[in-house]
């Protein structure tokens, strides 16, 4: 028997009959109701941060001036050592990373 591929099935056609009254009586929220829900979500979100859990220490980072065997390049604004010094134009050091 041969089949008609370009016929369209039954179940296709079905839901394309479907009226447009049908699918606006369906259980949809209006925008109201969703702005309410929204609102009262960020109500309860409070102080969290994106991985859910709040840390309330402080960082303490111990700073240490450059030394004078020391430059920042201009480039990269690393600190390096005066030994990966590439060039320096301009009162401008640039490191050999940089460079290269």
């Amino acid at each position: 028997m041969a089949t008609d591929y370009d016929e369209l099935r039954s179940d296709v056609a079905e839901s394309q009959s479907t009226s447009l009254q049908a699918l606006q009586s369906a259980n949809a929220p209006d925008a109201r109701s969703v702005v309410r829900e929204l609102d009262e979500a960020d109500a309860f979100e409070g102080n969290e941060v994106p991985g859910g859990e709040f840390v309330a220490e402080e960082l303490i980072i111990a700073v240490v001036p450059q030394k004078e065997d020391e430059f920042t390049c201009y480039s990269c604004f690393l600190v390096r050592h005066r030994s990966q010094i590439a060039r320096e134009k301009n009162g401008h050091a640039y490191c050999v990373e940089c460079e290269g």
